[in-house]
């Protein structure tokens, strides 16, 4: 595909109101994938109408449509009225769901012992599993001491695609992800047999709201946008005075 042409839409220099994404009558700019990749839409298209997406799309929608309270009074006003899981919690109801696995860290038990009792409370069967399952040493994957977070200590390694594997033999009909790391939930998502969503990210800087660093970009965050940083050192002799 030729450069100009590979999907941009973060970079769209286009108001809301102008892109042919938002509005039937709009505009596109020359990375839009909504006028470079319409056969390939289509074809998407034609999948959301197969019977392993259509019902799940459907429900998708209502959901995100029913997160909004008011879309009954005009002129309409955004008003966002349920939390992720409640979303999560109505959407494995509409898809008559039954049985959820809970994929969380170690770090996040707490948390995981509180949703899943509110997801019991609702009615659903939950089979949770935590991502030192196993306690397979992190030697096993080849590393050394001094790559683990406690050097030199006994430290068994994030298990991913066995907690995957688990909830599969288990027949989890939808999967809840609690604050995998990164990559290691990336092996959950590859190894997964059913759908799956995620209650929250890990962000072990922002109490787990990884957004901070983005809202922050132009003061607390600035320096992730340094690619280096160099220390300035005095030179030999600088400040002395001249006699």
């Amino acid at each position: 595909m030729p450069k100009q042409k590979l999907p941009n839409c973060a970079h769209c220099p286009l108001s809301r109101e102008e892109r042919i994404c938002l509005n039937a009558q709009g505009r596109a700019f020359k990375g839009c994938p909504s006028v470079n990749q319409a056969r390939l839409i289509e074809e998407a298209n034609q999948r959301y109408n197969s019977p392993e997406y259509s019902e799940f799309t459907r429900q998708a929608s209502i959901q995100e449509a029913q997160g909004y309270g008011g879309r009954e009074i005009e002129p309409f006003v955004l008003h966002p009225v349920k939390t992720r899981i409640e979303e999560i919690i109505e959407f494995a109801g509409k898809m008559k769901y039954r049985r959820l696995g809970l994929a969380f860290c170690v770090g996040l038990a707490r948390e995981a012992a509180v949703a899943a009792d509110l997801f019991e409370s609702r009615g659903f069967e939950v089979v949770s599993v935590i991502c030192k399952v196993g306690s397979v040493p992190k030697e096993q994957i080849g590393l050394a001491h001094e790559q683990k977070i406690r050097i030199g200590k006994y430290e068994p390694m994030c298990n991913p695609i066995s907690q995957a594997m688990i909830l599969n033999q288990a027949g989890s009909e939808f999967n809840i992800l609690l604050g995998l790391c990164v990559g290691h939930d990336s092996l959950f998502f590859k190894q997964a047999d059913a759908p799956c969503t995620v209650l929250a990210v890990k962000d072990r800087v922002t109490g787990h709201n990884p957004l901070a660093a983005v809202y922050l970009i132009e003061s607390y965050y600035a320096r992730l946008k340094k690619t280096e940083r160099i220390v300035k050192q005095k030179r030999p002799g600088a400040g002395k005075r001249k006699k």
